[in-house]
């Protein structure tokens, strides 16, 4: 167990969460640092999308939004790490406050907004990294743009050389209108413009997609095609959700925003098993939602996922919970 992390997690949740969030990516920031975090993770190398992960755990989007802290977050354990969502241009993001713990169900609130430094500032962090590992980015769409399609394209076309996967978020539920663009017509447009871009710098960054965990049956048919006519490389299933489940019982309940951490286990695990079933095993399949243990991870790769990754679970395990995930999947794998 990382001795570190039950004292750092009671100063953290003494303070205000984004504050809280802050003040702990100021401190990975720091790799030596971070390594007193670490955690020994077993070699279980997974292969996605032509990368070869050292293990098949990661960190979601949504920690580290401005690649400063990439480093850092390597040396704790994670098999790759994904960074962002990126806009190509700076945003504030929402007003505060906009991040919620809803301590009695171990869950998070968050309504950011994609608050990012913008496409440069994250490509000029990404070029002083040092750490060897797998790092994705999260590409996101300004709020008041008038081609968000346009935004994923400048996004990549910044970022991706620096990278070596790029998530599509369309699947943020703070930003208005984005969910939208989960439609058919519009993922074709999306990728058609994203293909265009790896072409035009001979990128071979390989293009995710991440889905919010709401989708209805039809979306989910919709989406699998898409995938596979597109040639998707992955799809990271699933986003925060808008639902708010009877069970929860914190006061914080009712705010606006997108749910994570343990609420969001089964719902996400159920939609990744419909896309498994829908895209006929034949692409990856990344689990994400709330991973609050071992069995939850262990629970994504039985219902299909070929890695999984975590943000909320962070919050509340720490970095024990990258070498509890990594050992539940790896004894899953044996049976």
């Amino acid at each position: 167990m990382s001795l570190l992390f039950p004292i750092a997690r009671r100063l953290l949740f003494s303070m205000d969460p984004e504050r809280a969030h802050g003040l702990t990516v100021r401190a990975l920031a720091s790799p030596a640092l971070a390594r007193l975090a670490a955690v020994r993770v077993p070699d279980m190398p997974v292969e996605i999308a032509g990368l070869r992960l050292p293990n098949p755990v990661g960190l979601a989007a949504g920690l580290d939004k401005n690649a400063v802290a990439v480093d850092g977050l390597l040396a704790l354990g994670f098999g790759f790490v994904e960074i962002g969502g990126v806009t190509p241009n700076p945003q504030p993001g929402n007003p505060r406050p906009r991040v919620f713990r809803l301590l009695e169900d171990r869950a998070v609130i968050n309504r950011y907004g994609l608050n990012s430094d913008g496409a440069e500032a994250v490509a000029r962090n990404l070029e002083r990294r040092r750490a060897p590992g797998i790092v994705g980015v999260n590409l996101g769409a300004n709020k008041e743009s008038a081609d968000r399609i346009a935004d994923y394209a400048e996004c990549l076309r910044v970022v991706g050389p620096l990278v070596d996967y790029a998530t599509v978020n369309v699947s943020s539920p703070n930003t208005p209108g984005l969910r939208a663009l989960q439609d058919r017509a519009a993922l074709v447009e999306i990728f058609e413009r994203l293909n265009r871009v790896r072409d035009e710098g001979r990128l071979k960054t390989p293009l995710f997609l991440k889905v919010a965990p709401d989708l209805t049956a039809e979306d989910i048919t919709d989406v699998s095609a898409v995938a596979r006519d597109m040639g998707i490389d992955a799809l990271v299933i699933a986003n925060t959700t808008i639902a708010r489940p009877d069970s929860l019982r914190s006061p914080n309940r009712t705010e606006v925003g997108g749910l994570s951490g343990a609420p969001l286990s089964g719902p996400s695990t159920e939609v990744l098993s419909r896309f498994r079933d829908a895209t006929g095993g034949e692409i990856p399949l990344i689990g994400v939602g709330g991973i609050m243990s071992g069995a939850d991870a262990a629970a994504k790769v039985q219902a299909g996922a070929s890695a999984v990754q975590f943000y909320t679970g962070m919050i509340w395990r720490g970095p024990d919970l990258i070498r509890e995930s990594a050992e539940a999947i790896a004894a899953v794998r044996a049976t």
